[in-house]
């Protein structure tokens, strides 16, 4: 009988003795610095000189000031955007590069690359490609077919697209892998069963394919909210959040409000604001996906 309790018990501990490792780095490097973040929102936060208690003055500082507000709208705005537009390209990229053949996997390899590129260089290579001046990149090609040279980067109007544009570029083949995943685990009997009863291709893919994918699908949302709500190195190396303000968001305005202007505890409480934001749509996306699922 002890025998039997000694097994059980190595069974249930073996699994966390893997683990310890890695979940001992993210207690140090990452939930502990959320946690003390979290706490330090409720101080003024004075380096050498000892926090002083405010309570929460510094939430209350953040909901009046317009700057963060829009700087709150350009994340929402950029969020909904890149993460709809590549979900998007990445599920047609997925219909249109599935499949086992060698010439299809070198494809997938080629358009992937984006995705294991630094985003610092990423960034810099787009910033020569984008240069206003007519004889940038995309300029030079835009004035060959009789289009003026555009501002992109330097442009107000323009900038913050122009940093959606590379985001998508960058995000939407990953987005085109976890969905090739999901295609290849759609039972094939369905299609066969739809080429049987005469559907056409759009009917397979609304009836069939889509439906299947509802998991992925939710997987891809999930990650791309997090993606967008937390976007920060593609605006910092591009825009710095210029020009006049157009492409600032919430983490570069905490970045600001922390490490250039000092105010620590006021970057902690829109961090934890937006941390709190974060759960709660991820939340309301998995319950709402639930819920159809279910129905």
């Amino acid at each position: 009988m002890g025998r039997i309790t000694r097994l059980k018990f190595m069974r249930g501990v073996s699994p966390w003795a893997f683990l310890a490792p890695a979940l001992l780095v993210f207690a140090v490097f990452k939930f502990w610095p959320t946690l003390y973040g979290m706490f330090l929102s409720f101080f003024n936060v004075r380096p050498y000189l000892g926090n002083q208690w405010i309570g929460f003055d510094n939430f209350t500082r953040a909901f009046n000031d317009p700057t963060l507000f829009a700087a709150t709208w350009h994340t929402l705005l950029d969020a909904a955007v890149t993460v709809a537009a590549s979900m998007l390209i990445g599920f047609f990229l997925a219909l249109l590069l599935e499949g086992p053949t060698l010439h299809l996997r070198i494809v997938r390899t080629a358009a992937f690359l984006p995705v294991v590129t630094a985003m610092v260089v990423v960034a810099q290579l787009w910033d020569v490609l984008l240069y206003p001046g007519q004889y940038g990149a995309v300029n030079s090609v835009l004035g060959a077919v009789g289009v003026g040279p555009q501002g992109f980067l330097s442009d107000p109007n323009q900038a913050l697209g122009s940093v959606m544009l590379v985001q998508i570029w960058k995000s939407a083949p990953y987005d085109m892998v976890i969905f090739i995943a999901g295609l290849a685990g759609v039972d094939r009997q369905l299609y066969d069963a739809a080429d049987i009863d005469g559907a056409s291709a759009w009917q397979r893919l609304r009836y069939v394919t889509i439906p299947a994918l509802r998991p992925i699908t939710t997987i891809v949302l999930t990650l791309g909210i997090i993606r967008g709500l937390r976007v920060f190195t593609e605006i910092f190396v591009l825009t710095n959040g210029g020009p006049a303000g157009s492409t600032e968001t919430i983490v570069t305005f905490l970045y600001k409000a922390g490490i250039e202007n000092n105010k620590l505890g006021y970057a902690s409480a829109i961090s934890t604001m937006l941390l709190i934001a974060t759960v709660v749509l991820t939340c309301l996306n998995l319950w709402w996906r639930a819920r159809k699922d279910r129905s």
